[in-house]
């Protein structure tokens, strides 16, 4: 019998809570609006959207989230200042490829979103850590690290932050985009968790920026629609779209999935992403909530999330959330350890939880579970080990 070959990237351990998956589940994906919009595009008569696309994404797409994105942001969005990506892992990368060059220092968060991590090290940069607390990203450390360093890039996740949910304020940002105007480094915003919000709103995103040419505010609808459709954008100043769109692979391809474009086109055009997104803001807050309401039994501290997927938790003194996940899986309970964000393995009593995947249900139960790890962990505990 043949193999039966994978079609998704993740795989979840039967009996086991998994909170360390950072995706939404299969259920709460939209195949029915993505259905309507499908149909809606292909009823059009018009087969461009089956070419090479132009590099810097489809146009008509990018007319209609400037418009999309102008409601959301409350500020305009010029489509002229916007690039479509294949995903914001793939705009890091491109980011990389064209405005750095090897042995570049790049100042990340500390902690931060790990994968971003083997990107920068893929292009063999010269990563430096800058610490988060409560309101994001520690400004005036990064102000000595810039003086230090002088980084090509700086890396942030100013909105609801990958892994610990904290929010630049609005202060810290307009001082980091001084910062980058004054030492001329880019700054590179993540912002995938911006239009996720179901608590109090954020300060503006910061593509309210772009025009000063220093920042480069990337946006998915991995996060907003679904991973597979791949697809993302930029929003930066005119000068640095045309910069990236002369890379090679996009001056071989073409724009990125313009099939895929065309059927979130419609998605903006039915009124359906928005409609969409309101939804995953009431299912979120209601998981955020569930989990966090069980965490308060737990002998763990937490930041309550304002949107976005994630709780960061530190634990009780002495125990390492590495070394407390085998106890942990053993219990029927799985999350990504602290350290695995931290560039400088800062972060050996965090973990981070996500709440995107289970409902309120299962994520109790998770709790729960991660509860008894716990116990059966701390130091003079009795339990089996």
């Amino acid at each position: 019998m043949s193999p039966v070959l994978k079609s998704v990237q993740t795989t979840l351990a039967e009996g086991v809570i998994e909170l360390g998956v950072g995706h939404p589940t299969l259920d709460l994906l939209p195949l029915d609006f993505m259905r309507e919009a499908a149909a809606h595009r292909f009823a059009q008569g018009d087969p461009s959207f089956l070419q090479y696309g132009a590099e810097w994404g489809d146009g008509a797409l990018r007319t209609e989230l400037a418009a999309f994105l102008t409601g959301q942001y409350a500020f305009p969005v010029d489509p002229q200042e916007l690039f479509i990506s294949g995903g914001v892992s793939q705009a890091l990368d491109l980011i990389c490829a064209m405005f750095t060059q090897p042995g570049d220092t790049i100042i990340v968060e500390d902690p931060t979103y790990f994968l971003a991590l083997d990107i920068f090290r893929g292009h063999r940069l010269k990563i430096v850590s800058v610490p988060v607390d409560a309101h994001g990203l520690d400004v005036d450390t990064l102000a000595a690290l810039v003086q230090q360093h002088r980084p090509r890039l700086v890396y942030i996740i100013p909105t609801h932050q990958n892994p610990t949910g904290a929010t630049l304020t609005a202060e810290r940002r307009e001082a980091l985009v001084r910062l980058a105007q004054e030492h001329d480094f880019l700054v590179v915003a993540d912002e995938v968790y911006h239009l996720l919000t179901y608590g109090d709103p954020p300060p503006p995103s910061l593509a309210a920026h772009v025009g000063t040419g220093q920042v480069l505010s990337l946006g998915s609808f991995s996060k907003i629609l679904a991973p597979g459709t791949r697809l993302g954008w930029i929003s930066a100043r005119a000068d640095r779209l045309e910069t990236l769109a002369r890379n090679g692979m996009v001056a071989s391809g073409g724009g990125f999935s313009p099939l895929g474009s065309a059927v979130i086109r419609s998605m903006l055009e039915l009124g359906l992403l928005a409609r969409y997104v309101q939804g995953l803001r009431d299912t979120f807050r209601e998981r955020a909530a569930a989990l966090t309401d069980a965490l308060r039994s737990l002998p763990v501290t937490f930041q309550v999330p304002q949107g976005g997927y994630f709780v960061w938790v530190t634990l009780p003194d002495g125990l390492d959330s590495a070394a407390l996940l085998e106890r942990a899986v053993r219990e029927g309970v799985r999350y990504q350890p602290g350290n695995r964000f931290s560039p400088d393995h800062t972060q050996g009593d965090r973990a981070r939880l996500c709440f995107a995947y289970y409902a309120e249900a299962e994520l109790r139960d998770g709790a729960a579970r991660l509860g008894r790890a716990i116990e059966a962990s701390r130091p003079g505990s009795h339990a089996d080990t």
